[in-house]
Protein backbone atom coordinates (compact mmCIF):
# COMPACT_ATOMS: atom_id res chain seq x y z
CA UNK A 1 0.00 0.00 0.00
CA UNK A 2 1.14 3.55 -0.67
CA UNK A 3 2.32 5.80 2.11
CA UNK A 4 -0.61 7.81 3.32
CA UNK A 5 -3.98 6.09 3.24
CA UNK A 6 -7.18 7.12 1.55
CA UNK A 7 -10.25 5.92 3.42
CA UNK A 8 -13.80 6.31 2.14
CA UNK A 9 -16.78 6.08 4.52
CA UNK A 10 -20.13 5.51 2.81
CA UNK A 11 -22.85 6.74 5.10
CA UNK A 12 -20.51 9.46 6.30
CA UNK A 13 -23.42 11.50 7.69
CA UNK A 14 -24.05 8.83 10.32
CA UNK A 15 -24.19 9.79 13.98
CA UNK A 16 -21.45 7.18 14.53
CA UNK A 17 -18.90 9.06 12.40
CA UNK A 18 -17.32 11.00 15.33
CA UNK A 19 -16.26 7.68 16.88
CA UNK A 20 -14.67 6.70 13.56
CA UNK A 21 -12.74 9.96 13.46
CA UNK A 22 -11.64 9.49 17.06
CA UNK A 23 -10.43 5.98 16.20
CA UNK A 24 -8.28 7.21 13.33
CA UNK A 25 -6.90 10.08 15.40
CA UNK A 26 -5.72 7.90 18.26
CA UNK A 27 -4.04 5.45 15.84
CA UNK A 28 -2.52 8.09 13.59
CA UNK A 29 1.07 7.28 14.59
CA UNK A 30 0.76 3.79 13.07
CA UNK A 31 -2.16 4.35 10.67
CA UNK A 32 -1.32 7.33 8.43
CA UNK A 33 -4.73 8.38 7.13
CA UNK A 34 -4.07 11.30 4.80
CA UNK A 35 -7.49 11.50 3.11
CA UNK A 36 -10.85 10.71 4.66
CA UNK A 37 -13.83 10.96 2.34
CA UNK A 38 -17.29 11.07 3.92
CA UNK A 39 -19.95 10.09 1.39
CA UNK A 40 -23.73 10.28 1.66
CA UNK A 41 -26.85 10.67 -0.46
CA UNK A 42 -28.95 13.76 -1.14
CA UNK A 43 -31.41 12.85 1.65
CA UNK A 44 -28.49 12.76 4.10
CA UNK A 45 -26.81 15.95 2.92
CA UNK A 46 -27.70 18.06 5.96
CA UNK A 47 -26.40 15.45 8.42
CA UNK A 48 -23.28 14.93 6.30
CA UNK A 49 -22.49 18.64 6.45
CA UNK A 50 -23.07 18.78 10.22
CA UNK A 51 -21.00 15.75 11.12
CA UNK A 52 -18.45 16.50 8.42
CA UNK A 53 -17.69 19.93 9.84
CA UNK A 54 -17.39 18.36 13.28
CA UNK A 55 -14.95 15.79 11.83
CA UNK A 56 -12.82 18.60 10.45
CA UNK A 57 -12.78 20.27 13.87
CA UNK A 58 -11.73 17.00 15.53
CA UNK A 59 -8.86 16.51 13.07
CA UNK A 60 -7.72 20.11 13.48
CA UNK A 61 -7.85 19.87 17.28
CA UNK A 62 -5.76 16.69 17.15
CA UNK A 63 -3.15 18.44 15.01
CA UNK A 64 -2.84 15.60 12.52
CA UNK A 65 -2.21 15.78 8.78
CA UNK A 66 -5.49 14.49 7.34
CA UNK A 67 -7.81 16.09 4.81
CA UNK A 68 -11.53 15.48 5.35
CA UNK A 69 -13.67 15.64 2.20
CA UNK A 70 -17.49 15.67 2.03
CA UNK A 71 -19.29 14.51 -1.11
CA UNK A 72 -22.48 13.06 -2.54
CA UNK A 73 -20.51 11.58 -5.44
CA UNK A 74 -19.65 8.02 -4.41
CA UNK A 75 -17.67 7.15 -7.52
CA UNK A 76 -15.52 10.25 -7.24
CA UNK A 77 -14.72 9.39 -3.64
CA UNK A 78 -13.87 5.74 -4.35
CA UNK A 79 -11.14 6.45 -6.91
CA UNK A 80 -7.89 4.85 -5.65
CA UNK A 81 -9.22 4.24 -2.13
CA UNK A 82 -7.26 1.90 0.17
CA UNK A 83 -10.16 1.08 2.52
CA UNK A 84 -13.92 1.54 2.20
CA UNK A 85 -16.19 1.44 5.24
CA UNK A 86 -19.97 1.19 4.99
CA UNK A 87 -22.34 2.40 7.72
CA UNK A 88 -25.57 3.41 6.01
CA UNK A 89 -29.29 2.73 6.39
CA UNK A 90 -31.40 2.49 3.23
CA UNK A 91 -34.63 4.37 3.89
CA UNK A 92 -33.17 6.04 7.00
CA UNK A 93 -34.72 5.52 10.44
CA UNK A 94 -38.26 5.81 9.07
CA UNK A 95 -37.66 2.49 7.30
CA UNK A 96 -36.51 0.90 10.55
CA UNK A 97 -39.64 2.08 12.30
CA UNK A 98 -41.77 0.37 9.64
CA UNK A 99 -39.72 -2.81 10.01
CA UNK A 100 -40.59 -2.78 13.71
CA UNK A 101 -44.20 -1.61 13.62
CA UNK A 102 -45.64 -3.78 10.83
CA UNK A 103 -44.66 -7.20 12.29
CA UNK A 104 -45.80 -6.06 15.75
CA UNK A 105 -49.21 -5.25 14.30
CA UNK A 106 -49.49 -8.91 13.29
CA UNK A 107 -48.32 -10.26 16.64
CA UNK A 108 -44.67 -10.90 15.68
CA UNK A 109 -41.31 -9.62 16.89
CA UNK A 110 -40.55 -6.28 15.23
CA UNK A 111 -36.79 -5.76 15.30
CA UNK A 112 -34.10 -4.15 13.20
CA UNK A 113 -32.10 -7.27 12.30
CA UNK A 114 -34.22 -10.18 13.53
CA UNK A 115 -37.44 -11.65 12.17
CA UNK A 116 -39.42 -10.10 9.35
CA UNK A 117 -38.00 -6.60 9.82
CA UNK A 118 -34.44 -7.83 9.64
CA UNK A 119 -35.12 -9.62 6.36
CA UNK A 120 -36.62 -6.48 4.84
CA UNK A 121 -33.55 -4.54 5.90
CA UNK A 122 -31.47 -7.11 4.03
CA UNK A 123 -33.68 -6.80 0.92
CA UNK A 124 -33.09 -3.02 0.87
CA UNK A 125 -29.43 -3.06 1.80
CA UNK A 126 -27.81 -5.89 -0.16
CA UNK A 127 -28.39 -4.50 -3.68
CA UNK A 128 -26.85 -1.18 -2.61
CA UNK A 129 -23.78 -2.89 -1.13
CA UNK A 130 -23.34 -4.99 -4.26
CA UNK A 131 -23.48 -1.78 -6.30
CA UNK A 132 -20.68 -0.36 -4.15
CA UNK A 133 -18.66 -3.52 -4.77
CA UNK A 134 -19.07 -3.12 -8.53
CA UNK A 135 -17.78 0.45 -8.25
CA UNK A 136 -14.84 -0.77 -6.18
CA UNK A 137 -13.90 -3.37 -8.79
CA UNK A 138 -13.53 -0.55 -11.29
CA UNK A 139 -12.20 2.32 -9.18
CA UNK A 140 -10.23 0.79 -6.28
CA UNK A 141 -9.72 -2.91 -7.04
CA UNK A 142 -7.12 -3.35 -4.28
CA UNK A 143 -9.21 -1.82 -1.51
CA UNK A 144 -10.67 -3.60 1.51
CA UNK A 145 -14.38 -3.30 2.32
CA UNK A 146 -15.07 -3.06 6.04
CA UNK A 147 -18.83 -3.28 6.54
CA UNK A 148 -20.79 -2.49 9.68
CA UNK A 149 -24.10 -1.89 7.94
CA UNK A 150 -26.70 -4.30 9.32
CA UNK A 151 -27.54 -7.08 8.87
CA UNK A 152 -23.75 -7.46 8.83
CA UNK A 153 -23.66 -11.24 8.38
CA UNK A 154 -26.04 -11.34 5.43
CA UNK A 155 -24.26 -8.39 3.82
CA UNK A 156 -20.94 -10.24 4.13
CA UNK A 157 -22.55 -13.39 2.68
CA UNK A 158 -23.89 -11.40 -0.28
CA UNK A 159 -20.53 -9.74 -0.99
CA UNK A 160 -18.69 -13.08 -0.91
CA UNK A 161 -21.28 -15.13 -2.80
CA UNK A 162 -22.79 -12.70 -5.30
CA UNK A 163 -20.29 -9.85 -5.34
CA UNK A 164 -17.39 -12.27 -5.76
CA UNK A 165 -15.30 -9.93 -3.61
CA UNK A 166 -12.95 -11.61 -1.15
CA UNK A 167 -11.50 -8.50 0.48
CA UNK A 168 -14.43 -7.95 2.84
CA UNK A 169 -14.81 -8.12 6.60
CA UNK A 170 -18.11 -7.62 8.41
CA UNK A 171 -18.26 -6.17 11.90
CA UNK A 172 -20.68 -6.15 14.84
CA UNK A 173 -20.21 -4.44 18.20
CA UNK A 174 -22.03 -7.11 20.25
CA UNK A 175 -18.94 -9.32 20.77
CA UNK A 176 -16.91 -6.21 21.63
CA UNK A 177 -19.41 -5.30 24.36
CA UNK A 178 -19.52 -8.90 25.62
CA UNK A 179 -15.73 -8.99 26.00
CA UNK A 180 -15.70 -5.72 27.95
CA UNK A 181 -18.61 -6.75 30.20
CA UNK A 182 -17.30 -10.21 30.97
CA UNK A 183 -13.72 -9.12 31.65
CA UNK A 184 -15.06 -6.57 34.14
CA UNK A 185 -17.22 -9.21 35.83
CA UNK A 186 -14.16 -11.41 36.30
CA UNK A 187 -12.12 -8.38 37.42
CA UNK A 188 -9.51 -9.21 34.79
CA UNK A 189 -7.90 -7.40 31.89
CA UNK A 190 -9.27 -8.26 28.45
CA UNK A 191 -5.78 -9.21 27.31
CA UNK A 192 -5.59 -11.88 30.04
CA UNK A 193 -8.63 -13.74 28.66
CA UNK A 194 -9.25 -15.66 25.45
CA UNK A 195 -12.75 -15.35 23.99
CA UNK A 196 -13.71 -18.02 21.47
CA UNK A 197 -16.80 -16.96 19.50
CA UNK A 198 -18.57 -18.85 16.72
CA UNK A 199 -21.90 -18.74 14.87
CA UNK A 200 -23.43 -16.13 12.62
CA UNK A 201 -24.16 -12.45 13.13
CA UNK A 202 -26.51 -11.90 16.09
CA UNK A 203 -26.63 -15.68 16.59
CA UNK A 204 -23.32 -16.75 18.08
CA UNK A 205 -22.12 -18.44 21.26
CA UNK A 206 -18.76 -18.22 22.97
CA UNK A 207 -16.48 -19.74 25.57
CA UNK A 208 -13.89 -17.96 27.69
CA UNK A 209 -10.49 -19.07 28.99
CA UNK A 210 -8.03 -17.47 31.39
CA UNK A 211 -4.32 -16.89 30.71
CA UNK A 212 -3.45 -20.27 32.23
CA UNK A 213 -5.76 -22.08 29.82
CA UNK A 214 -8.48 -22.76 32.36
CA UNK A 215 -12.05 -22.35 31.14
CA UNK A 216 -14.11 -19.74 33.02
CA UNK A 217 -17.28 -20.03 30.93
CA UNK A 218 -19.32 -21.72 33.69
CA UNK A 219 -18.36 -19.00 36.18
CA UNK A 220 -19.51 -16.32 33.75
CA UNK A 221 -22.76 -18.16 33.01
CA UNK A 222 -23.51 -18.20 36.73
CA UNK A 223 -22.63 -14.52 37.18
CA UNK A 224 -24.64 -13.40 34.16
CA UNK A 225 -27.51 -15.87 33.92
CA UNK A 226 -27.68 -17.85 37.15
CA UNK A 227 -30.82 -17.83 39.35
CA UNK A 228 -29.57 -14.84 41.37
CA UNK A 229 -27.97 -12.90 38.53
CA UNK A 230 -28.86 -9.43 37.33
CA UNK A 231 -29.25 -9.81 33.54
CA UNK A 232 -27.50 -6.50 32.91
CA UNK A 233 -27.27 -4.70 29.59
CA UNK A 234 -24.66 -5.65 27.01
CA UNK A 235 -26.21 -3.78 24.09
CA UNK A 236 -28.44 -0.71 24.32
CA UNK A 237 -31.15 -1.86 21.94
CA UNK A 238 -32.10 -5.11 23.71
CA UNK A 239 -34.29 -5.22 26.78
CA UNK A 240 -32.60 -6.37 30.02
CA UNK A 241 -34.47 -9.65 30.13
CA UNK A 242 -33.49 -12.81 31.92
CA UNK A 243 -32.81 -16.13 30.23
CA UNK A 244 -33.95 -19.44 31.72
CA UNK A 245 -30.90 -20.28 33.84
CA UNK A 246 -31.24 -24.07 33.48
CA UNK A 247 -31.28 -23.76 29.70
CA UNK A 248 -28.19 -21.57 29.51
CA UNK A 249 -26.33 -23.83 31.95
CA UNK A 250 -27.11 -26.79 29.67
CA UNK A 251 -25.66 -24.93 26.68
CA UNK A 252 -22.30 -24.67 28.39
CA UNK A 253 -21.62 -21.55 26.33
CA UNK A 254 -22.45 -17.88 26.66
CA UNK A 255 -25.26 -16.77 24.34
CA UNK A 256 -25.44 -13.62 22.26
CA UNK A 257 -27.89 -11.11 23.82
CA UNK A 258 -30.01 -11.41 20.66
CA UNK A 259 -30.75 -15.02 21.59
CA UNK A 260 -33.46 -13.61 23.83
CA UNK A 261 -35.55 -13.26 20.67
CA UNK A 262 -35.31 -17.03 20.11
CA UNK A 263 -35.08 -18.39 23.67
CA UNK A 264 -37.66 -16.01 25.21
CA UNK A 265 -39.81 -15.11 22.21
CA UNK A 266 -43.14 -14.62 23.97
CA UNK A 267 -41.65 -12.46 26.71
CA UNK A 268 -39.74 -10.34 24.22
CA UNK A 269 -42.82 -9.84 22.07
CA UNK A 270 -44.83 -8.74 25.09
CA UNK A 271 -42.14 -6.23 26.05
CA UNK A 272 -41.96 -4.86 22.50
CA UNK A 273 -45.70 -4.39 22.34
CA UNK A 274 -45.70 -2.51 25.66
CA UNK A 275 -42.80 -0.31 24.58
CA UNK A 276 -44.47 0.50 21.26
CA UNK A 277 -47.57 1.68 23.12
CA UNK A 278 -45.62 3.89 25.52
CA UNK A 279 -42.17 5.27 24.61
CA UNK A 280 -42.38 3.90 21.05
CA UNK A 281 -40.41 1.27 19.16
CA UNK A 282 -36.64 1.28 19.44
CA UNK A 283 -36.43 3.01 16.06
CA UNK A 284 -38.63 5.85 17.31
CA UNK A 285 -36.48 6.20 20.45
CA UNK A 286 -33.29 6.23 18.37
CA UNK A 287 -34.72 8.83 16.01
CA UNK A 288 -35.23 11.23 18.93
CA UNK A 289 -31.77 10.44 20.28
CA UNK A 290 -30.20 11.12 16.88
CA UNK A 291 -31.95 14.46 16.68
CA UNK A 292 -30.41 15.48 20.00
CA UNK A 293 -26.98 14.18 18.93
CA UNK A 294 -27.00 16.27 15.77
CA UNK A 295 -27.97 19.32 17.79
CA UNK A 296 -24.82 18.66 19.83
CA UNK A 297 -22.75 18.17 16.68
CA UNK A 298 -23.79 21.62 15.41
CA UNK A 299 -21.87 23.29 18.24
CA UNK A 300 -18.91 25.02 16.53
CA UNK A 301 -16.84 24.46 19.67
CA UNK A 302 -17.39 20.70 19.80
CA UNK A 303 -14.22 19.01 18.56
CA UNK A 304 -14.39 15.63 20.33
CA UNK A 305 -16.78 12.66 20.49
CA UNK A 306 -19.52 13.42 23.05
CA UNK A 307 -20.32 10.81 25.70
CA UNK A 308 -23.98 10.89 24.64
CA UNK A 309 -23.08 8.89 21.51
CA UNK A 310 -22.68 5.76 23.65
CA UNK A 311 -26.45 5.77 24.26
CA UNK A 312 -27.03 5.30 20.53
CA UNK A 313 -26.65 1.52 20.75
CA UNK A 314 -23.63 1.05 18.49
CA UNK A 315 -20.80 1.94 20.83
CA UNK A 316 -17.35 0.68 19.77
CA UNK A 317 -18.49 -0.22 16.22
CA UNK A 318 -16.42 2.48 14.60
CA UNK A 319 -13.41 2.06 16.85
CA UNK A 320 -13.37 -1.67 16.05
CA UNK A 321 -13.49 -0.82 12.34
CA UNK A 322 -10.43 1.39 12.81
CA UNK A 323 -8.61 -1.45 14.54
CA UNK A 324 -9.42 -3.85 11.68
CA UNK A 325 -7.94 -1.36 9.21
CA UNK A 326 -4.94 -0.85 11.47
CA UNK A 327 -4.35 -4.58 11.81
CA UNK A 328 -4.57 -5.17 8.05
CA UNK A 329 -2.31 -2.23 7.22
CA UNK A 330 0.32 -3.19 9.82
CA UNK A 331 -0.16 -6.98 9.64
CA UNK A 332 -0.71 -7.00 13.41
CA UNK A 333 -2.58 -10.27 13.81
CA UNK A 334 -5.06 -8.67 16.21
CA UNK A 335 -7.62 -11.08 17.66
CA UNK A 336 -11.15 -9.86 16.81
CA UNK A 337 -14.63 -11.30 16.27
CA UNK A 338 -15.67 -10.62 12.66
CA UNK A 339 -17.85 -11.83 9.81
CA UNK A 340 -15.72 -13.64 7.27
CA UNK A 341 -15.68 -16.75 5.09
CA UNK A 342 -16.02 -19.90 7.19
CA UNK A 343 -13.26 -22.02 5.63
CA UNK A 344 -14.08 -24.88 7.98
CA UNK A 345 -13.87 -22.96 11.25
CA UNK A 346 -17.50 -23.89 12.09
CA UNK A 347 -17.90 -27.42 10.83
CA UNK A 348 -21.71 -27.35 11.08
CA UNK A 349 -21.99 -24.66 8.37
CA UNK A 350 -21.04 -24.60 4.67
CA UNK A 351 -17.33 -24.16 4.03
CA UNK A 352 -17.75 -21.06 1.85
CA UNK A 353 -20.49 -19.33 3.84
CA UNK A 354 -20.10 -16.22 6.02
CA UNK A 355 -19.76 -16.81 9.75
CA UNK A 356 -19.11 -14.63 12.79
CA UNK A 357 -16.06 -16.07 14.48
CA UNK A 358 -12.96 -15.19 16.47
CA UNK A 359 -10.26 -14.40 13.91
CA UNK A 360 -6.75 -13.06 13.58
CA UNK A 361 -6.63 -9.94 11.40
CA UNK A 362 -3.51 -9.80 9.22
CA UNK A 363 -2.44 -8.22 5.94
CA UNK A 364 -4.35 -10.91 4.05
CA UNK A 365 -7.55 -10.35 6.01
CA UNK A 366 -9.36 -12.41 8.64
CA UNK A 367 -7.96 -15.82 9.53
CA UNK A 368 -10.76 -17.60 11.45
CA UNK A 369 -9.90 -19.59 14.55
CA UNK A 370 -11.12 -23.18 14.34
CA UNK A 371 -14.18 -23.80 16.54
CA UNK A 372 -15.45 -27.19 15.37
CA UNK A 373 -18.93 -28.64 15.83
CA UNK A 374 -21.73 -27.44 18.10
CA UNK A 375 -23.91 -29.61 20.37
CA UNK A 376 -27.50 -30.26 19.16
CA UNK A 377 -29.17 -27.31 20.93
CA UNK A 378 -26.91 -24.77 19.24
CA UNK A 379 -26.50 -26.65 15.97
CA UNK A 380 -30.22 -26.98 15.26
CA UNK A 381 -31.02 -23.28 15.58
CA UNK A 382 -27.80 -22.23 13.85
CA UNK A 383 -28.40 -24.34 10.74
CA UNK A 384 -32.00 -23.19 10.41
CA UNK A 385 -30.96 -19.55 10.70
CA UNK A 386 -28.11 -19.96 8.22
CA UNK A 387 -30.48 -21.48 5.69
CA UNK A 388 -32.85 -18.54 6.29
CA UNK A 389 -29.96 -16.14 5.67
CA UNK A 390 -29.04 -17.85 2.41
CA UNK A 391 -32.63 -17.60 1.17
CA UNK A 392 -32.90 -13.98 2.27
CA UNK A 393 -29.72 -13.03 0.42
CA UNK A 394 -30.91 -14.85 -2.69
CA UNK A 395 -34.25 -13.05 -2.56
CA UNK A 396 -32.53 -9.68 -2.07
CA UNK A 397 -30.40 -10.26 -5.17
CA UNK A 398 -33.02 -11.82 -7.45
CA UNK A 399 -36.18 -10.11 -6.25
CA UNK A 400 -37.91 -13.50 -6.37
CA UNK A 401 -41.09 -13.32 -4.30
CA UNK A 402 -41.39 -17.06 -3.68
CA UNK A 403 -37.84 -17.19 -2.32
CA UNK A 404 -38.62 -14.29 0.00
CA UNK A 405 -41.74 -16.10 1.23
CA UNK A 406 -39.68 -19.25 1.79
CA UNK A 407 -37.22 -17.25 3.90
CA UNK A 408 -40.10 -15.82 5.94
CA UNK A 409 -41.53 -19.31 6.46
CA UNK A 410 -38.20 -20.63 7.70
CA UNK A 411 -37.54 -17.82 10.19
CA UNK A 412 -38.50 -18.92 13.73
CA UNK A 413 -39.73 -15.41 14.57
CA UNK A 414 -42.25 -15.31 11.72
CA UNK A 415 -45.61 -17.06 12.00
CA UNK A 416 -45.86 -19.25 8.91
CA UNK A 417 -48.67 -19.51 6.38
CA UNK A 418 -51.12 -16.75 5.51
CA UNK A 419 -49.81 -14.42 8.23
CA UNK A 420 -46.26 -14.67 6.91
CA UNK A 421 -47.52 -13.83 3.44
CA UNK A 422 -49.58 -10.90 4.71
CA UNK A 423 -46.61 -9.43 6.62
CA UNK A 424 -44.27 -9.91 3.66
CA UNK A 425 -46.73 -8.22 1.32
CA UNK A 426 -47.29 -5.28 3.65
CA UNK A 427 -43.57 -4.78 4.24
CA UNK A 428 -42.75 -4.98 0.54
CA UNK A 429 -45.41 -2.40 -0.24
CA UNK A 430 -44.25 -0.14 2.62
CA UNK A 431 -40.69 -0.16 1.25
CA UNK A 432 -41.56 -0.26 -2.45
CA UNK A 433 -39.40 2.78 -3.19
CA UNK A 434 -36.27 0.86 -2.14
CA UNK A 435 -37.13 -2.56 -3.60
CA UNK A 436 -37.15 -2.26 -7.40
CA UNK A 437 -35.94 -5.86 -7.73
CA UNK A 438 -39.32 -7.07 -6.40
CA UNK A 439 -41.52 -4.68 -8.33
CA UNK A 440 -40.24 -5.05 -11.89
CA UNK A 441 -41.59 -8.57 -12.34
CA UNK A 442 -44.92 -10.18 -13.08
CA UNK A 443 -44.58 -12.00 -9.76
CA UNK A 444 -46.03 -8.89 -8.14
CA UNK A 445 -49.43 -10.22 -9.04
CA UNK A 446 -49.02 -13.30 -6.86
CA UNK A 447 -49.14 -11.19 -3.72
CA UNK A 448 -52.85 -10.48 -3.84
Amino acid sequence: MKKGLKIVTIGGGSSYTPELIEGFIKRHAELPVRELWLVDIEAGKEKLNIVGEMAKRMVKAAGIDCDVHLTLDRRHALQDADFVTTQFRVGLLDARIKDEAIPLKHGMIGQETNGAGGMLKAFRTIPVVLGIVEDMKELCPNAWLINFTNPAGMVTEAVLRYGQWEKVIGLCNVPVMAVKTEAALLQKEEKDLFFKFAGINHLHWHRVYDKDGGEVTAELIDKLYGPDADPGKIVENIRDMRFLSDQIAQLGMLPCPYHRYYYMTGNMLEEELQEAQHEGTRGQVVKKLEESLFELYKDPNLDYKPKELEQRGGAYYSDAACEIINSIYNNKGTQMVVNTRNRGSVSDLPYDSAVEVTSLITAHGAEPVHFGAFPPAQRGLLQVMKAMEELTVEAAVTGDYATALQAFTLNPLVTSGDIAKAVLDELLEAHKEYLPQFFSKELVGTRV
